[in-house]
């Protein structure tokens, strides 16, 4: 099984439908480069702008983004009209309806941060939380808070943050605890007859956990620039949008037509794992400008950092990139 990293270098190579354009990425590395010298993008800036709840006690907080992370998959409408969560006279929809409903039902006296209430809770308990009317993964959603409750339960003494202290500050040990011990973030398909992994889920609660705690405590990982981008259907569309991807006519056709990807699929392959290599090129591009130009030494540079602009480019111009489609997938892992 190659790594997420391996696994986008390995896909790209062979890759028949999606290119990586150098000319994109030296475009693109100037404005990241830029966004990272004037403190735009920073740990400090995510976490001025995080969802997450505050008054929780560390080991709360590590438990809370271990349940976001569990239910962090498909926020795509599959039917017309968005999921929306009114939440603290603010509107919210897609991940951070969830974040919503969640914060919502905390003030309600509900705990979600506990396994052992959410191991046994009902598929209407849980649309009752998350104040959906329709998700055709609903029950997918309850399956993954089963059964990562109940391996917390019977393994953890009921705290993810068990899971984080046996790894010992070490990323890619949290990793594959997580994707060994918990399937449902088994993120894994077969390219070309090699088995590669794109662990989008697992991969980005480390990073939340990495900037929510400022890369202290629950946070600190000695070895966090291995982790890779979040391959998901949303950051591809902005690599597109700035040249970095290139789609063949064939590809373009297919997510014209607003055709649904079959899950596991070479097509999807193809777009997940350029996105991975590609972003893992801006990296090494972005931190030999920074090395060149003698900038601060503390400026931190690395694919999660990159994820979290593109990520949040495409929310500021979502009008801009309406006209490119994004690949859709019905998935429990991204």
């Amino acid at each position: 099984m190659l790594s997420p990293k391996e696994s986008g270098s390995f896909i790209a190579e062979k890759a028949e439908l999606v290119t990586i354009n150098q000319e994109g990425i030296t475009s693109l590395s100037k404005q990241i480069l830029s966004e990272l010298k004037d403190g735009s993008l920073s740990i400090p800036k995510l976490l001025s702008q995080s969802s997450f709840p505050a008054g929780l006690s560390e080991e709360k907080l590590v438990n809370w983004l271990f349940v976001v992370d569990t239910l962090n998959f498909c926020f795509w409408p599959i039917n017309e009209g968005n999921w929306e969560v009114k939440a603290k006279g603010e509107v919210h929809t897609g991940y951070f309806a969830l974040c919503a409903a969640l914060d919502v039902c905390k003030d309600n006296g509900v705990d979600m941060t506990n396994p052992a209430f959410y191991s046994q809770m009902s598929i209407n308990d849980l649309q009752k939380i998350l104040e959906i009317d329709s998700d055709p993964l609903l029950k997918e959603r309850l399956d993954a808070l089963h059964q990562v409750g109940n391996v917390l339960l019977e393994n953890y003494n009921g705290s993810f943050a068990n899971c984080v202290k046996e790894c010992e500050k070490s990323a890619q040990k949290l990793l594959q605890l997580i994707v060994t011990k918990f399937p449902c973030f088994n993120d894994v398909s077969e390219f070309k007859g090699q088995k590669v992994s794109f662990h989008k889920r697992a991969q980005i609660l480390i990073a939340d956990l990495w900037t929510t705690f400022n890369t202290k405590s629950y946070g600190e990982f000695h070895d966090i620039d291995t982790i890779t981008m979040f391959a998901d259907y949303r950051v591809p569309q902005v690599l597109v949008h700035f040249g970095v991807l290139e789609y063949k006519k064939k590809l373009k056709d297919i997510l014209g037509e607003g055709t649904v990807i079959a899950s596991g699929s070479e097509v999807e392959s193809e777009i997940r794992g350029c996105s991975i290599e590609a972003v893992e090129q801006l990296n090494v591009r972005v931190r030999k400008l920074l090395e060149q130009d003698g900038s601060d030494k503390n400026i931190v540079c690395n694919s999660i950092l990159i994820d979290n602009y593109l990520w949040d480019y495409r929310r500021k111009h979502w009008s801009e990139l309406e006209s490119i489609p994004f690949h859709k997938i019905i998935s429990i892992y991204y």
